[in-house]
């Protein structure tokens, strides 16, 4: 990866929806050669895909939790399966040392919050402790990767 690889990075960050016409004029590459770039991109895996930036709460999901779980070491595989098929976890990590989850959650509210915890996170597989700490204020929203090291 090269520095105009890194240019076109920073663009697409910057605005996903921009046409090749005009991401090739400001990266200085011609058409052709920036399209040739960013399929090579797409296809080594660099860029995963396109999406939205979406509001949270503009969808109705106005409450946010960073749950801490713990899970039993034996069941972390099936801990990691059964998370994808929970909507409201929209990041998860797992983590060296203890805790060894982290999890970002939303919902509605609290009281829809504490039964998305009541209900499905606690019954998940191997959980032995979770932790709820919630969101006062999202300082930094999601953001675009630095485009150097």
């Amino acid at each position: 990866m090269d520095a105009v690889d890194r240019k076109i990075l920073a663009e697409l960050q910057r605005d996903g929806r921009i046409t090749v016409t005009d991401l090739a004029q400001r990266v200085q590459l011609s058409i052709s050669r920036c399209q040739r770039r960013l399929r090579e991109l797409e296809r080594d895996g660099v860029i995963h895909g396109y999406r939205a930036v979406v509001d949270a709460a503009a969808l109705g999901f106005g409450f946010e939790a960073l749950v801490l779980a713990k899970v039993r070491l034996d069941t972390m595989a099936d801990f990691d399966r059964a998370l994808v098929d929970v909507p409201n976890v929209v990041e998860a990590q797992r983590l060296f040392g203890s805790p060894d989850y982290l999890l970002r959650v939303v919902t509605a509210d609290l009281a829809s919050y504490q039964r998305l915890y009541e209900e499905t996170l606690a019954k998940l597989p191997g959980v032995r402790g979770l932790t709820s700490t919630i969101v006062m204020k999202q300082v930094i929203g999601p953001r675009p990767l630095p485009t150097g090291p």
